[in-house]
C-alpha cells in the first residue's frame, strides 16, 4: 500500500498521468507502430502499462465529474501537433523554371526577327549588304503579396506546432520527398503558410496567369504561347503520332524542347500510349528532370529523352487537356525581388506582415516550343 501511494503521488497534479500509464516517457505524437516502416513499440508499451495498471481506481469512469467539451471534465484534450494543409498544391515548375535577376521594373531582351540570308555568286561578282531585322521585347515585372496578422492573445497562447508535408518538393508523385518545418510560436506558422500561399501563386501563375485578363498577373505558358505551334485536336483523344508531330512543330522553327508540362490526366494519357506502343513497363518510363525532380513519364522523341512533369493547375477537363514541349533555354522566371519578409504597421494588439515578390514570366521564343490543344 505504501509503494502504490507513493506511485500516486509522484503523477499526482501531473496533466501526463494518463498518458504516462500508456506510453511511459514516449514523446506525445510519436509513431509507436508504422508496418512499412519496420517499426513496433508495443512490447516496451505493455510493460509501462503493467508497471502503472496496480494502481488504477475502477471507480473512476471516463464520463466522472460532469460532460465537458467537446470530452469530460476530467479529461483533458490533447491536440496532435502535426498540421495538415488538406489546400496544399504541388508546386515543381516554381523549382523548375529558371530564375534569372532583372534590373528595373520591365524585362526587356532583343530579338531577331529576320536575317540577311548569305547568297552564292560568281567569281569577282558585286557584293550587296544584306540588311536584318531585329526587335526589343519588353514585359512588366509584376507584383504578389501574401499578408498575415496574429494577435498578441494568439501569439502568447498558442503551442508549437508541426506543419506536416507543408512544403512539396517535386510533382508529388511518388519518391517526392516532404518537408514538415517546425512552427514554435503562432507568427512563425502563419509565415510558413503564407509563404507556401505564395509559392501556390507562382505556379498558378506560370500556367493559368494572363496579363491581359487581369494586369496585375504576369501571363503563364499557355497565355505567352497563343496559338504558335499548336496542334489542336478539337476534342479527339492523344496518340502517338500527335506527339512526335507537335515535337516537329518545334523543331523545324529551331527549337529543342527539354522537357514537357501536362495536367494529370493526360500524364495518364501518355503512360497508356507508351504501354500500347512500345510495351513500356512502368519502371521503364520513369527518369529524372533537372533539380532532382522525379518523372514519372520520359518520352522518347526525335529530340531526346524528354521529362513529362504535372501541374495541378492545368485543366483535366475533357476537350480541353494541353501537353506543352518546352525548351527551357528560352524560358525564364524575372525577378527584380526574390520573396521578402517584412513587418508592416502595428494594428492594435497584433502584429501585421507581408511577404512579396516582384518578378514576370518571359518566352524569349515561343515558336522553340509547341503543344498539343484540346485533347479528349
Amino acid at each position: 500500500m505504501t509503494a502504490q501511494t507513493a506511485q500516486i503521488n509522484l503523477k499526482a497534479g501531473n496533466d501526463r498521468s494518463a498518458y504516462a500509464h500508456s506510453f511511459g516517457m514516449m514523446q506525445d505524437g510519436t509513431t509507436y507502430q508504422h508496418p512499412s516502416h519496420d517499426v513496433d513499440l508495443r512490447p516496451e508499451l505493455k510493460s509501462a502499462y503493467d508497471r502503472g495498471v496496480e494502481v488504477v481506481t475502477k471507480a473512476l469512469a471516463t464520463t466522472a465529474g460532469g460532460a465537458g467539451t467537446p470530452g469530460y471534465a476530467m479529461i483533458p484534450v490533447y491536440v496532435d501537433p502535426r498540421i495538415v494543409d488538406q489546400t496544399r498544391k504541388f508546386t515543381p515548375w516554381v523549382e523548375l523554371i529558371p530564375r534569372v535577376t532583372n534590373q528595373g521594373i520591365t524585362a526587356d531582351y532583343n530579338i531577331i526577327t529576320d536575317k540577311g540570308a548569305a547568297v552564292t555568286a560568281y567569281e569577282d561578282a558585286a557584293q550587296s549588304d544584306v540588311t536584318d531585322t531585329e526587335d526589343r521585347a519588353s514585359t512588366s515585372i509584376k507584383y504578389i503579396y501574401s499578408v498575415g496578422r496574429v494577435t498578441g492573445q494568439m501569439q502568447a497562447a498558442m503551442p508549437s506546432y508541426i506543419l506536416q508535408g507543408l512544403q512539396p518538393a517535386g510533382t508529388g508523385l511518388t519518391d517526392t520527398t516532404f518537408g514538415s518545418p517546425s512552427a514554435p510560436n503562432a507568427k512563425q506558422e502563419q509565415v510558413l503558410v503564407r509563404a507556401q500561399a505564395m509559392r501556390e501563386k507562382e505556379e498558378s501563375l506560370i500556367w493559368a496567369g494572363s496579363a491581359s485578363t487581369d494586369p496585375t498577373q504576369f501571363s503563364g505558358i499557355p497565355t505567352l504561347q497563343s496559338t504558335t505551334n499548336q496542334n489542336d485536336l478539337s476534342a479527339a483523344a492523344v496518340d502517338w503520332d500527335d506527339v512526335e508531330t507537335t515535337v516537329r512543330y518545334a523543331y523545324d522553327d529551331s527549337g529543342r524542347p527539354t522537357i514537357a508540362g501536362c495536367d494529370s490526366a493526360s500524364l495518364v494519357d501518355l503512360r497508356k500510349l507508351m504501354v500500347d506502343n512500345f510495351r513500356y513497363g512502368p519502371k521503364e518510363m520513369t527518369g529524372t528532370a533537372g533539380f532532382g525532380v522525379p518523372a514519372r513519364v520520359v518520352i522518347e522523341t526525335m529530340v531526346g529523352p524528354m521529362p513529362v512533369i504535372p501541374s495541378q493547375y492545368l485543366s483535366t477537363v475533357s476537350g480541353a487537356k494541353q501537353i506543352f514541349f518546352l525548351d527551357m533555354e528560352y524560358i525564364e522566371m524575372r525577378v527584380l525581388q526574390d520573396m521578402t519578409y517584412e513587418d508592416l504597421a502595428k494594428t492594435n494588439d497584433s502584429q501585421k506582415f507581408m511577404l512579396k515578390i516582384y518578378e514576370a514570366l518571359i518566352a524569349k521564343s515561343t515558336g522553340f516550343n509547341s503543344f498539343i490543344d484540346n485533347i479528349l
